[in-house]
């Protein structure tokens, strides 16, 4: 049995991704303009990603850009997605995020992994062998920090604890949400049974390894005894919408080749490197299933198929990109909240079983409406006016007619 969520999440997962080359004042300026415009729209969560290098990605802290967020913003949900565990001591996150649970009146989330980008683990003198392990050790703390366990003494290789206890207590009770990073490795669905998490899985659905993914959650949950929930597993996709498809493709062809990490790097020959499963072109993307560019209900029908692969999520994640010029990508967000969500939240049935019965049963609907009519002119003593009187002698005719065509029948 497929697991259906009565509301269905939605959000954006941003990295962020921004091609070399323009002003990132400008550019971090525009993620938060478009978190506003979310916020407007009714999606449910923002994801804003950290790294450190690589020069696309530019947003080095996730929380500072939650906090700016938060005061331009009233109830969008805002999360680090990724906190990269093993570039920081788990105190610090833990005590950020509970900070930013006040800040934000429970608005706050976190999300983690062990780091993306080996740039940054080298420049920080990590050995990427490391960080899975480094992460674990990371979110234990931060759980039992979180949840009050009592103070807590941990010594690691990397970090140290002593009695250990957050000065503030949560705001959301009984912490704010906490969800896991996951690829297609058992590493994160593990982790994230083991604690009773959500999980974010980042590298969207269509790798054969995605239908077993929530078997190592529940695994892990029953080890643990941590129950878990497919509602707070949550799926990155990539599509771009538009009011049809050959609009959508019109609006990614010009900066798709040029797109961050693939368009913008000094030596445009190895570009092709960076092409990854989505091939250099939209076409090619649209070809090998990496992308979604078209209306509203071919999302709708993806989103149907990962329904049934997983056997149930609780929330689809747009991947932010910029691919688009800055007007189509906002009308592309607007079609997901006019047209895609309420088809996942159960928003559109009573409107359709209302348009059904209102459509069907006209003649009964109206059927008095002259005679009303009428009656008011001559309550007010007035005559009735004769178009008026044609047009009920017209309709009593056509009834009659109807009558005894049915009559025959």
């Amino acid at each position: 049995m497929v697991y259906r969520p009565a509301r269905m999440s939605f959000g954006v997962f941003m990295a962020p991704f921004h091609r070399v080359g323009e002003s990132p004042t400008i550019a971090l300026e525009r993620d938060l303009e478009l978190i506003e415009h979310l916020d407007r729209l009714g999606l449910d969560e923002v994801w804003i990603g950290e790294h450190h290098s690589g020069a696309r990605e530019l947003i080095g802290e996730p929380m500072l850009m939650i906090a700016a967020a938060a005061q331009r913003t009233k109830q969008i949900k805002l999360g680090t997605g990724v906190t990269s565990l093993p570039y920081h001591h788990p105190f610090m996150v833990a005590d950020r995020l509970v900070q930013l649970d006040h800040m934000t009146r429970g608005r706050a989330m976190l999300g983690v992994g062990p780091g993306l980008l080996a740039s940054d683990a080298y420049m920080l003198g990590i050995d990427p062998v490391t960080q899975r392990p480094r992460m674990n050790e990371a979110l234990d703390a931060i759980m039992a920090l979180l949840r009050r366990e009592g103070p807590l003494t941990m010594e690691t290789d990397w970090f140290t604890l002593r009695e250990a206890r957050l000065q503030l207590n949560s705001y959301t009770h009984p912490h704010p949400p906490v969800a896991v990073a996951t690829s297609f490795t058992p590493s994160g669905p593990m982790a994230a049974g083991r604690h009773g998490l959500g999980l974010l899985s980042v590298a969207g659905p269509d790798d054969e390894r995605f239908t077993r993914t929530w078997e190592w959650v529940e695994e892990a949950s029953a080890e643990s005894g941590r129950p878990v929930s497919r509602a707070d597993w949550k799926v990155v996709l990539t599509f771009h919408l538009a009011e049809s498809s050959e609009e959508a493709i019109a609006d990614l062809r010009h900066s798709f080749s040029k797109r961050a990490y693939v368009g913008d790097g000094r030596d445009p020959s190895r570009a092709a490197l960076a092409f990854g499963p989505m091939g250099s072109t939209v076409e090619e993307a649209l070809e090998n299933g990496t992308l979604i560019a078209g209306p509203p209900e071919e999302l709708v029908a993806k989103i149907e198929e990962v329904q049934q692969r997983s056997g149930g999520v609780g929330g689809i994640l747009a991947l932010q990109h910029e691919w688009a010029g800055t007007a189509a990508t906002v009308k592309s967000y607007e079609l997901l909240a006019r047209y895609v969500m309420p088809h996942f939240r159960g928003q559109l049935d009573p409107l359709l079983e209302a348009r059904d019965w209102f459509d069907g049963n006209q003649r009964t609907i109206w059927a008095q409406s002259g005679a009303a009519t009428v009656k008011a002119f001559q309550d007010a003593g007035k005559d009735v006016p004769e178009e008026i009187t044609k047009r009920m002698e017209e309709a009593a005719r056509r009834r009659a007619e109807r009558e005894a065509s049915a009559r025959a029948e």
